[in-house]
């Protein structure tokens, strides 16, 4: 039966570069999958491509392209990748002009375009799905609209000869499930094997997190070699069952615990996970350890999609100022706990405007709160104060006023530390997918 190696290069957008290399080198695959777009990623991108009309793609897209583009071309590995994030045609001609730089004549480079939703979701009468508000009431916060595309304008790309396929937001098995119908020639109504397709796109997504990365839990969950932990490989059949593999003799492991939980990340219906290809559905997969870092998959299925696709929309939604201050040494509880009552007072004196506010001792109760944690005097403590405000101006003072207790507060202060920010939240519509109109663009050499 013939079978294709997908090799997992990177499961989010600032995630090491070695392991994908190692692949390409050493792992005997036929495509190397990065995914990179987290919910509010392509929200950043977007903001990065208003700034400068040539960014707004992953910023490690030139490094790992530097790193992989030569080993892949030897050994004819094609890349599928979603870094274009906010602009995957400038990611193209980016990886373009970098394999002209290595000498790699030739090269066919696509990028997939149509996720940018924007124009529409604004024009349209759509409501939040977390929040029930209507978009329009958000008005010119709202700074992007981008719907997750399924697998087929990947399929498209590939079908053209595409070496490297850029995309901007799809549903992230779908990096995965395109190569797999491309190269078995599945149809796009085979509910079945587009629903164990994407099973292995959703194993495979994380990355290090099937290996054992997330999963360590020192003395709980040991795992070996994490400081070069190897990322996964999925070897998938006709019938699209998958054994899930590393390089040997890299960091890390597979095993049946490590393949379970990473199957039920994010997943909160087994039953139906929605794509914008397939309803999935996990509930009758087995898996068996058939060797060392070796787990066999089977047994998941499909129905449907629903014919709507999610957008992420991201909008301006407030400033955080936040400043930090550390106390060590006998007492450094009780002086940590008096500046927290400082910095309070002080912002409720000087009339700081906050929607939200949080005083939290890291290492005492920043996680749990006062119910849960203590029960010991700890020799050193930090100080965290952070605050949702409506102006970058009110966030300022937030930080100001912590660092104000170099001086003004408990003794022994110490490594104060300041920052406001604006906040971009991410909330969700759903659409009729009619209205994406996924196009493939090539970049010329």
């Amino acid at each position: 039966m013939k079978t294709i190696h997908l090799g997992s290069g990177a499961g989010y957008a600032g995630d090491r570069i070695e392991p994908a290399l190692e692949l390409a080198e050493k792992g005997n695959i036929d495509y190397l999958v990065f995914e990179c777009l987290a919910e509010r990623t392509i929200a950043l991108a977007q903001q990065a491509k208003m700034r400068n009309p040539d960014g707004g793609y992953d910023p490690l897209l030139e490094a790992r392209m530097r790193a992989v583009l030569a080993p892949c071309r030897e050994r004819r590995i094609r890349i599928v990748t979603n870094m274009g994030a906010a602009n995957p045609v400038a990611a193209a001609k980016k990886t373009q002009a970098i394999a002209r730089e290595l000498g790699l004549n030739g090269l066919k480079v696509a990028a997939v375009t149509g996720d940018d939703l924007l124009d529409a979701v604004r024009a349209g009468n759509f409501t939040l799905e977390e929040s029930g508000e209507r978009v329009a009431n958000l008005g010119n916060r709202v700074i992007s609209a981008n719907a997750y595309l399924g697998a087929v304008p990947i399929i498209n790309g590939l079908a053209d000869g595409a070496d490297v396929v850029i995309t901007g937001r799809v549903g992230d098995p779908a990096l995965f499930l395109a190569p797999l119908v491309h190269e078995f020639g599945w149809a796009m109504d085979d509910w079945e094997r587009l629903g164990r397709g994407t099973l292995v796109g959703h194993l495979l997504e994380c990355a290090g997190q099937i290996t054992g990365g997330y999963f360590a839990d020192p003395g709980q969950k040991d795992v070996p070699g994490l400081a070069r932990l190897g990322f996964p490989i999925g070897i998938v059949g006709e019938d699209g069952t998958v054994e899930i593999t590393k390089v040997a003799g890299s960091g890390g492991q597979i095993t049946l615990a490590t393949c379970k939980e990473q199957m039920l990340y994010e997943v909160h219906d087994p039953a139906r996970y929605l794509q914008p290809d397939v309803v999935g559905d996990f509930t009758g997969v087995e898996m068996e350890q058939v060797g060392p870092d070796r787990v066999r998959v089977t047994g998941a299925t499909g129905a449907p999609a629903t014919g709507l696709l999610k957008v992420s929309v991201g909008y301006v939604d407030s400033y955080v100022g936040e400043g930090q201050i550390s106390y060590a040494g006998p007492g450094a509880l009780a002086r940590g706990r008096l500046a927290r009552e400082v910095v309070r007072e002080r912002l409720a004196l000087t009339g700081v405007q906050t929607t939200e506010l949080r005083c939290d001792l890291i290492g005492v109760d920043a996680l749990h709160g006062d119910a849960l944690s203590g029960g010991r005097e700890p020799y050193e403590v930090r100080l965290r104060v952070t605050g949702r405000t409506e102006s970058m101006a009110e966030a300022v003072r937030i930080g100001n006023e912590v660092e104000t207790l170099y001086t003004n507060g408990p003794a022994g202060g110490g490594g104060a530390w300041k920052a406001a920010r604006e906040v971009v939240a991410v909330q969700s519509v759903l659409v009729p997918a009619e209205l994406a109109r996924p196009a493939v663009q090539f970049v010329e050499a």
